[in-house]
C-alpha cells in the first residue's frame, strides 16, 4: 500500500505564516504518526540547488526563491510543481491560486487532491489582474483537481456550480482545545483578565476592521480593544483610515507570532470580535471557539454555520455599536455565549476528527 503523502501550496512547515501551514503541520505529525511517509514542500528566499532535511521524521524539499511576495509565490509553485513530477505517491495542494501548474501532474496520471479554500477572487484588496487570475485558476482547480476538499458547506455549495458534487469532500479547519493560558502575559499589554476584547485578522476591508473599531470608539467602554495584525498607516490608506477611527481605548500591539500570547490573550478576553464577510471556515474563528471565546461575529452564511446561535451576530456599524452597549456588561449572556460556542467546537472542530477525516480521504484516493 503506497502511504506516501506530498504536500504542496504551503510555504513549509514548522508553520510560521499562517492557517494552511498551520493545518499542513498537524496534518503531516498526524499521519506520520500513523505510519505515512510525508513530504512537504517548502519555499526559502535566496538562490541555488533544491535541498532536503528532515523535521520530526518528515521529508521537507527546500526550494529557494529569488524574488519576493506574490510573484516569488507563483515561482515557488511552479518549481515545486516541476520537482514533483518526479515522484510517486499522492498530492495534497493547499489552495487553487496556482492551480493552472497542477495541469503537468494531471497530465502525468498523479493523483492530486485540492483544498480549494475560500472564493480568492472576491476579496476587495485584489485589483481587476489578479481577480481574474484567481478566478481562472478556481475554475482551472475543479477541473484539474482529482477530487476536491472544501472547508465549509457554503464552499462546497459555491464549487459545486463548477463540477459535480460527488468530486467534493466537506472537511473543516480545526483547532486547539485551550483550557489554560499564561495570565501573565496580559501585563506587557496593561491587561486585566476579561476587561478587554479582541480582533484578530488581516487588516483588510473584507475583514471589517474599520467597521469594528469604529462602533467600539462611537462610546467610552471602560474597556479595551485589542486589534491584532500588521498595521502600516504610513504606506496603507486603509490602515490609516482604521487607526484614525480608533478611540484610546483601542490598542494596536502589531502582529503577533508567538502562539502562547496570541492564545492567553484569546483565553483572557471578553469577547473575540470577527468582521470576515468572504471565505469558509475561518482559522482564527476556530482557534477563539476552542479558546472558549465569547464570539460577536459578522453576519453571514459562512461564519453562521462556523459559530451557530452561540454567537451574537452584526451586520453593520450601528448594529455592533448596539451589541456593544447590551452585552459588555452582561455576565450570563456571555457565559451562555461561551458554553454554546465550546460545545460547537467540540462538535466539528477538534483535530482528531478533522485529520481522520482527511486520513479515511487519502486512503480511498491513494495509487495502489
Amino acid at each position: 500500500m503506497n502511504k506516501h503523502l506530498l504536500i504542496l501550496g504551503i510555504r513549509g512547515i514548522p508553520a510560521q505564516h499562517g492557517g494552511f501551514e498551520t493545518f499542513a503541520e498537524k496534518l503531516a505529525v498526524y499521519l506520520k504518526e500513523r505510519g505515512w511517509r510525508i513530504t512537504v514542500y517548502c519555499q526559502e528566499s535566496g538562490s541555488g540547488a533544491i535541498t532536503e532535511t528532515e523535521w520530526r521524521g518528515i521529508r521537507r524539499v527546500h526550494i529557494p526563491v529569488s524574488r519576493e511576495g506574490a510573484l516569488g509565490t507563483v515561482i515557488f509553485d511552479f518549481k515545486a510543481v516541476r520537482h514533483a513530477l518526479g515522484e510517486k505517491g499522492l498530492f495534497l495542494t493547499l489552495g487553487y491560486n496556482t492551480a493552472i501548474f497542477n495541469l503537468l501532474q494531471r497530465a502525468k496520471g498523479q493523483t492530486n487532491i485540492i483544498n480549494m479554500d475560500g472564493i480568492e477572487w472576491r476579496r476587495e484588496k485584489w485589483g481587476a489582474i489578479a481577480k481574474t487570475w484567481f478566478w481562472m485558476n478556481e475554475r482551472l482547480g475543479c477541473w484539474i483537481g482529482n477530487h476536491l476538499v472544501a472547508d465549509h458547506p457554503k464552499i462546497k455549495d459555491h464549487l459545486a456550480t463548477r463540477v459535480s458534487g460527488d468530486k467534493i469532500t466537506m472537511i473543516p479547519y480545526g483547532g486547539d482545545e485551550v483550557k489554560s493560558a499564561s495570565v501573565e502575559v496580559l501585563a506587557g499589554f496593561g491587561l486585566e483578565p476579561k476587561n478587554f476584547s479582541i480582533i484578530i485578522a488581516r487588516p483588510e476591508p473584507e475583514n471589517s476592521f474599520f467597521e469594528m473599531v469604529d462602533a467600539f470608539s462611537s462610546s467610552v467602554r471602560n474597556h479595551k480593544l485589542v486589534v491584532l495584525g500588521n498595521f502600516t498607516p504610513n504606506t496603507n490608506e486603509y490602515h490609516k483610515k482604521v487607526m484614525g477611527a480608533a478611540s484610546d481605548e483601542v490598542i494596536f500591539p502589531g502582529a503577533i507570532y508567538d502562539s502562547n500570547v496570541v492564545q492567553a490573550l484569546r483565553y483572557f478576553s471578553r469577547f473575540y470580535l470577527h468582521g470576515h464577510r468572504v471565505g469558509g471556515t475561518n482559522p482564527s474563528l476556530v482557534e477563539a471557539l476552542g479558546a472558549g471565546c465569547a464570539i460577536i461575529a459578522h453576519d453571514n452564511p459562512f461564519n453562521r454555520w462556523v459559530v451557530g446561535e452561540g454567537a451574537a451576530y452584526f451586520s453593520d456599524k450601528q448594529s455592533l455599536s448596539r451589541l456593544l452597549d447590551e452585552s459588555l456588561a452582561d455576565e450570563q449572556k456571555i457565559a451562555d455565549m461561551k458554553k454554546a460556542g465550546a460545545a460547537r467546537f467540540v462538535e466539528c472542530f477538534k483535530w482528531e476528527k478533522v485529520l481522520s477525516a482527511y486520513e479515511q480521504l487519502f486512503i480511498e484516493w491513494r495509487p495502489s
